[in-house]
């Protein structure tokens, strides 16, 4: 259903959706937490986290840490861990009793599956995997002519405007769409993990966060599923988004696939701790698996330093990356796109300059 302009006026504050897991908070809730404060700052509204679990509430001063205002704590056997059923029916009935305007979610597995379930029960929109927000249009306006291709000195914005202003990848990519939704209420939106800067923690911020603990009512008929056991996956996946040191490779390394990532891995071993990513063209070439993918459609990341071998630097990839620390490019075409994000450029063959790379490094290890 939508709302009419006074329904939608009393839906107030921003909510970020906090993601525990075995009783621990996960880094993209602070994430988030840092960005709903920013939000809420533009809004002038206040910033609450939503909490669900089970005997949870020594974690829930942490989010105040970074900026929740207030935190509100479900608390119920069945919230330990996460079941879509349970899930889904309690952070509904905590909306519609308390009408947040905005609700910010982790697009994580947990977060990508339970973010358009309460969506369709609230009869609302969620815009998903987001990489940008705004609300404020001065600072949206700022965005476009730093961060996109097009000619906004002839273009008109609704100055006005305080709808939120949700940027995703569209496309495959190679696009960027933004999205309102000024019908309905509360507005939803899944985040891409990683985009979002984290602030720095503050145990005075966190000491003066309320939290208030709800104990909810699940009844059978609320829980068509039941956790009987968690198996742990064993595969080990490349963690892009902690890394602080990342050697990314791209279409340079096609005459000799192999030997290219064994040079990356080589080099990211010699910095110390490195770990190699890969452009999408590398990836859906089959050279490396797809969680080792940096750009838009893969990890946003800011490591320390960033190497990028013989990657041209696609607006998509750069999208990913440019915010790291270090910007370190080598490739053999001189006007390649990554030199303009690039803080130390390298012209030439990869696999001339890599070797010397790692040479230099364990030298200056050693001296």
């Amino acid at each position: 259903m939508a709302f009419n302009s006074a329904d939608i006026n009393s839906f107030r504050d921003i909510w970020v959706f906090c993601e525990q897991r075995e009783g621990k908070l996960i880094n993209t809730d602070f994430e988030l937490i840092s960005e709903g404060r920013k939000l809420a700052d533009e809004r002038g509204s206040k910033l609450v986290g939503i909490l669900l679990g089970h005997e949870v509430e020594e974690i829930a001063k942490e989010l105040g840490g970074y900026g929740a205002d207030k935190v509100i704590v479900c608390d119920h056997p069945e919230l330990k861990f996460y079941t879509t059923d349970a899930y889904a029916k309690v952070l509904c009935d905590v909306v519609m009793e308390e009408k947040p305007e905005v609700i910010l979610i982790g697009a994580t597995n947990i977060g990508r599956d339970l973010g358009p379930r309460c969506a369709a029960r609230l009869h609302t929109g969620l815009t998903a995997d987001c990489t940008h927000l705004d609300i404020d249009m001065n600072k949206y306006v700022d965005f476009l002519s730093t961060s996109s291709t097009l000619d906004i000195s002839s273009m008109t914005f609704p100055m006005e405007d305080t709808n939120l202003k949700m940027t995703r990848p569209a496309f495959g990519g190679h696009l960027m769409a933004t999205i309102i939704c000024p019908r309905f209420r509360p507005c939803m939106s899944t985040v891409r993990p990683g985009v979002m800067k984290k602030a720095e923690f503050s145990q005075e911020m966190a000491q003066a966060c309320q939290v208030v603990t709800r104990h909810v009512n699940l009844s059978d008929e609320d829980l068509k599923t039941k956790v009987i056991n968690i198996v742990k996956e064993t595969k080990k996946i490349v963690d892009l988004i902690g890394a602080e040191i990342i050697v990314s490779v791209g279409r340079g390394i096609s005459k000799d696939v192999q030997g290219g990532i064994a040079l990356a891995e080589k080099l990211a071993d010699a910095f110390g701790n490195g770990v190699v990513g890969g452009s999408r063209a590398v990836i859906d070439s089959g050279w490396l698996p797809a969680d080792h993918q940096v750009g838009q459609t893969g990890k946003t990341v800011h490591p320390k330093v960033y190497v990028a071998l013989g990657i041209s630097g696609a607006i998509q990839h750069k999208a990913g990356m440019q915010d790291s620390e270090l910007i370190i490019a080598v490739n053999k075409d001189e006007t390649a796109p990554i030199f303009d994000c690039a803080d130390y450029g390298i012209t030439g063959d990869l696999f001339k300059i890599v070797p010397m790379m790692i040479d230099a490094i364990k030298e200056g290890k050693n001296a």
